[in-house]
């Protein structure tokens, strides 16, 4: 196996892929299956076994000829890698009908990365909770994320609020965003940024359709 020193040259896409891989290998750990060949990872993640071959090459994993990965020994290398040891508290500012829906679909989802707070400007949600989740009012912000050591902040607000909201996560000390608005926004280099544009990934999967039906024609 591999040594942390060197988990943090590994390119962006192959820890989006390890994260995958694990997903798709706690299924498989559920089916009672204790093994798996690369070119089953790629059927599952629509890859190629090259691919799967070379990430676990950069994690300093490999399996045998006859039996492949030990599905559990790569499941806890990856949480090695991705997770934080003591863990890492997430909150969710916004909560319309996506930061609901991201509530609702993240709790209990990973034991290393727990969302704890929410975060509206609307009285009617304010101190009430959405799967178990309480919300708070923005106002205290800077206070919640103090108190519940929250490291990582995820943007639903509309899009006319994203630019104060990610400033106000900086200045609060999240070292994390990921914005679910269309409105992008800067961050200092020492606060990790992702944004994640709905339209334009409905846009980039409509053109690979186009494509495929121009081919057929």
């Amino acid at each position: 196996m591999g040594t942390k020193k060197n988990y943090k040259h590994l390119p962006h896409k192959t820890i989006e892929r390890l994260s995958q891989y694990r997903r798709a290998l706690l299924i498989c750990l559920d089916n009672n299956k204790s093994h798996i060949f690369s070119h089953e990872i790629a059927k599952i993640q629509h890859i190629t076994p090259v691919q799967v071959r070379r990430d676990l090459m950069l994690i300093g994993y490999s399996g045998t000829l006859r039996k492949g990965y030990n599905i559990q020994d790569l499941i806890d290398l990856i949480g090695t890698i991705i997770d934080n040891e003591e863990g890492l508290n997430a909150t969710i500012i916004g909560i319309g009908n996506l930061g609901r829906a991201l509530i609702k679909y993240l709790s209990g989802k990973r034991h290393k990365l727990e969302i704890v707070a929410g975060f509206d400007t609307n009285p009617d949600k304010i101190n009430n909770e959405f799967s178990g989740i309480q919300c708070y009012s923005v106002e205290q912000l800077e206070k919640i994320i103090k108190d519940k050591d929250i490291k990582i902040g995820i943007i639903t607000v509309p899009e006319d609020q994203t630019v104060e909201t990610a400033q106000r996560l900086v200045d609060a000390g999240i070292k994390g965003i990921l914005n679910y608005t269309p409105k992008p926004v800067e961050v200092p280099e020492y606060v990790y940024l992702e944004e994640y544009d709905m339209i334009t990934t409905l846009e980039k999967i409509a053109f690979y359709v186009k494509m495929a039906e121009d081919q057929e024609k």
